[in-house]
């Protein structure tokens, strides 16, 4: 017996299906039609983020080769591999449902009749194979292919998320790098000051134990060293805890041989992205894909949970032989076969099947809050890194430009107090100003690089796949 009728009656409902789902619509969002470009100092021959790779981005060899080991290595991202798996399968298992499932089986039975007094007993052997369907739901209201599609959209919205993972990954290397560069930096000329000013003591108790000045030099001499001191100490402490939290992001634990490094004034970093146009954030950021994609699932578990109104209606079928001889059990006239229907109709429940779809409505209406604000973030987090570009530059140049200053005043108060000219107080606070005024102008830097880096994984970023 052929099962062409019942094939074909499959292959109709599910082509003929309705959908419940509501009409989905991207949710509006109220940001600015483009970015304030002209205040915020964009380079011509701009490039977007999502054309320039991470490796193309950074310049600093050390910094790629951080990223590339914990693009490899980090667990968090391990972990984010492992739900994309998770929800691949999970997906898989849905899909499944909507297919019909075959069974083959074979076995044997034998049975014996118990005979009266004094009568002969008999009995005899059934053997059996055989093919059976079991149950397969006709997706005549659309139920079957709402939850595939519900499944598909969360799957897609967990390889976005893996994806805005490791954008995320790589620029809290890259940070985290800028941070223990500027911290090393400090280090050196903390270093350099502290043994400037151990000199300077040197000079100042001499010049006190020969009557030349008095003990308010030595002791401001003392008060500048031990303040150095102080300086480099917190400098050591605060750069050794910002590299152990780097290599909890790359890992695993550092080679003793690393790329060459490079300053803070000359990282390398990638200086000319193009903002483009917000709407672009839609398709380009992978969190704001990854939220969209949420909300499209639960537009189809809405029609999932609306078609579960309905009746539901199944075939079973199985086609087999069945015979008393083995040797004949595949012949034709051993066969059998069946085919059945079940229809289903919800009556009374209580109300769960409204209430059900009242939760996938609210659901909804959640996520397209959440989509909502994701899309603004976004938005801010582009323009704050767009104001920063412009702004931290003119910083830079402003206090470069101090610092010169600085230097030559202190050479000034140096000349003067060695003439007599200038009490030693007037040299103690040029030291320290251009200390402090140094150390600023390394934090700067480093923070400029930081809203590089702020500004590309906000635009989206390049390729960070495997």
């Amino acid at each position: 017996m052929r099962f062409d009728w019942l094939l074909g009656l499959a292959v109709c409902g599910s082509l003929t299906a309705c959908q419940h789902a509501p009409l989905y619509e991207q949710p509006p969002v109220a940001v600015a039609a483009q970015f304030d470009t002209d205040a915020t100092g964009e380079a011509a021959g701009s490039q977007l983020a999502t054309e320039v790779t991470w490796q193309a981005f950074f310049g600093d060899p050390q910094l790629q080769f951080l990223i590339a080991e914990a693009l490899v290595h980090n667990r968090d991202l391990a972990a984010s591999v492992a739900r994309i798996a998770q929800a691949r399968a999970q997906y898989r298992i849905q899909e499944s449902v909507g297919l019909p499932r075959l069974d083959v089986a074979g076995g044997a039975t034998r049975s014996q009749a118990v005979a009266p007094p004094g009568g002969t007993s008999s009995g005899v052997t059934l053997y059996n194979v055989q093919a059976a369907m079991a149950s397969y739901e006709i997706d005549f209201w659309g139920r079957v292919s709402s939850l595939n599609e519900a499944a598909r959209q969360r799957y897609l919205a967990t390889v976005e998320g893996d994806r805005a993972f490791r954008l995320s990954l790589v620029a809290n290397v890259a940070s985290a790098y800028y941070a223990i560069q500027a911290g090393e930096e400090g280090i050196d000329l903390a270093r350099r000051t502290l043994g400037a000013r151990q000199y300077a003591l040197e000079i100042a108790k001499m010049r006190l134990d020969s009557g030349v000045t008095s003990s308010v030099d030595h002791d401001q001499a003392v008060i500048l060293v031990a303040q150095a001191q102080a300086q480099l100490a917190e400098l050591l402490r605060s750069t050794g805890q910002r590299r152990s939290r780097l290599l909890v992001l790359v890992g695993k634990p550092l080679p003793a041989q690393l790329p060459a490094a490079r300053s803070v004034q000359d990282a390398g970093q990638f200086g000319a992205l193009a903002a483009g146009l917000p709407s672009e954030l839609l398709v380009n950021r992978p969190d704001v894909v990854a939220a969209e994609q949420l909300l499209r699932a639960a537009h189809a578990d809405i029609g999932a949970a609306r078609a579960a109104l309905f009746p539901r209606i199944a075939l079973t079928g199985n086609l087999g032989f069945v015979s008393t001889d083995l040797g004949n059990l595949l012949q034709s006239g051993s066969q059998i076969w069946s085919v059945g229907g079940l229809i289903s109709l919800p009556i009374f429940d209580g109300g769960l099947r409204r209430a059900q779809i009242e939760v996938a409505q609210a659901r909804r209406d959640e996520l397209v809050a959440l989509y909502q604000r994701t899309v603004q973030t976004a938005f801010t987090e582009v323009s704050e890194a767009l104001i920063g570009r412009q702004r931290f530059q003119e910083q830079i140049t402003a206090l470069e430009a101090v610092v010169l200053a600085q230097r030559r005043l202190a050479e000034v108060a140096e000349l003067r107090y060695e003439n007599g000219i200038a009490i030693y107080l007037e040299v103690v606070d040029a030291r320290r100003n251009l200390f402090s005024t140094e150390q600023q102008l390394i934090q700067l830097r480093a923070t400029a690089l930081q809203n590089g880096v702020a500004l590309y994984a906000a635009l989206g970023g390049g390729q960070t796949g495997p």
